[in-house]
C-alpha cells in the first residue's frame, strides 16, 4: 500500500491555465495535466493507492468554492483513489468557522501556503488556524522552506519550531522534508519536534523545461542528507509525497525503495504514518 500525501489537481476548466502559469514560474515540466482524472490514472499505474490533493487558496473569497470542489472530488475517492483536503487563507474573515466548515465538508485536513499567501508561517493567524484544526481533529499541511516560484523566506524551520512550541499541534505537516532548500536548518531546528515531514519535491532531480540554463536550476537534497534527516527525525514522522504533477509518482517510489532503509521504515513512510494520521 502506498499513500501519496502531497499532490495537486484542479478543476478541468482551469487545469491547463493553472499548469501553464506554474510552469512559467518554476521552469519545470509537470508529470500530469493537472486534472483529477489524470492524477488518478498516473497514480494507479504507478502503484499509488491513495493520492491526497492539497488545494492552495490565494484569494479568501474563493474559499468556499475551492472547498466544495474538494468535497466533490471525495465523492468518488473509492473509485479514483484521489482524496482532497480543504484549504484556508489567513485573511479569512472568520477563521474558526472557516476551519469548522472544512470539518463539516468531511475533509480530513487543510493546506496553508505562506509563500503564495504572502504571510509568514509564525503569524498569529496561522497559529490560530492550526490551533482550530487541532480542536476539530484536522491535519494541517504547510509548504516548508523556500518556494521555487516565489521569492522570500515565508516558512522556515525556525518558524515551524515556534508553531510546535506555541500551539503544540499533533497533526502538523511541514512539506518538502521540513523546509525546501533549508535542510541544514531542518536538521538543527526541527528534527525531533512533534511535526511530520513529507518527501515532496526533495531528494530527486525534477524535470526542467528544455533550454533552462544550469545556473537557474535549483539544488536537490542529496541522498545522504535525505537519509540523515530521516534518521535524526525518525521514520515514523516521514510521509511519502511527490508534489504531483511536479514530481513523478513512479520515479519517487523508486527513489525511496532504493534507499538503505529497513523494510519497516519504508513501510511507515509509504503507508503506515499516513494511515495513522488519516485514521484509516
Amino acid at each position: 500500500m502506498i499513500i501519496d500525501f502531497h499532490t495537486h489537481a484542479f478543476p478541468d476548466k482551469i487545469a491547463q491555465k493553472t499548469i501553464d502559469a506554474l510552469k512559467a514560474k518554476s521552469l519545470t515540466v509537470p508529470f500530469t495535466d493537472g486534472t483529477v482524472k489524470n492524477l488518478s490514472e498516473t497514480a494507479l499505474s504507478s502503484g499509488v493507492n491513495l493520492s491526497i490533493v492539497l488545494p492552495v487558496i490565494t484569494n479568501p473569497l474563493s474559499t468556499e468554492k475551492i472547498n466544495l470542489f474538494a468535497a466533490e472530488i471525495n465523492k468518488s475517492a473509492k473509485e479514483t483513489g484521489v482524496f482532497s483536503f480543504g484549504g484556508i487563507h489567513p485573511d479569512a474573515p472568520d477563521i474558526k468557522n472557516s476551519v469548522k466548515r472544512i470539518k463539516e465538508l468531511g475533509l480530513k485536513g487543510l493546506k496553508i501556503h505562506p509563500a503564495y499567501q504572502q504571510v509568514k508561517l509564525n503569524d498569529i493567524r496561522y497559529k490560530r488556524i492550526i490551533g482550530y484544526a487541532e480542536e476539530y481533529g484536522l491535519i494541517t499541511v504547510t509548504h516548508g522552506g523556500y518556494d521555487i516560484g516565489v521569492d522570500g523566506n515565508w516558512s522556515s524551520p525556525s518558524m515551524a519550531a515556534e508553531i510546535c512550541k506555541d500551539v503544540s499541534p499533533s497533526r502538523f505537516v511541514m512539506a518538502h522534508m521540513g523546509g525546501w532548500e533549508m535542510w541544514e536548518d531542518v536538521k538543527r531546528r526541527l528534527c525531533g519536534e512533534n511535526v511530520y515531514f513529507d518527501t515532496a519535491f526533495s531528494g530527486y532531480n525534477f524535470a526542467y523545461m528544455k533550454g533552462v540554463p544550469e545556473e537557474k536550476k535549483r539544488p536537490v537534497l542529496k541522498e545522504e542528507d535525505f537519509i540523515e534527516i530521516i534518521k535524526l527525525h525518525g521514520a515514523d514522522k516521514i510521509l511519502f509525497g511527490t508534489d504531483s504533477p511536479w514530481g513523478g509518482q513512479k520515479e519517487q517510489i523508486e527513489f525511496i525503495e532504493k534507499l538503505p532503509l529497513s523494510d519497516k521504515e519504508k513501510s511507515d513512510i509509504f503507508y503506515g504514518n499516513a494511515a495513522k494520521l488519516l485514521q484509516l
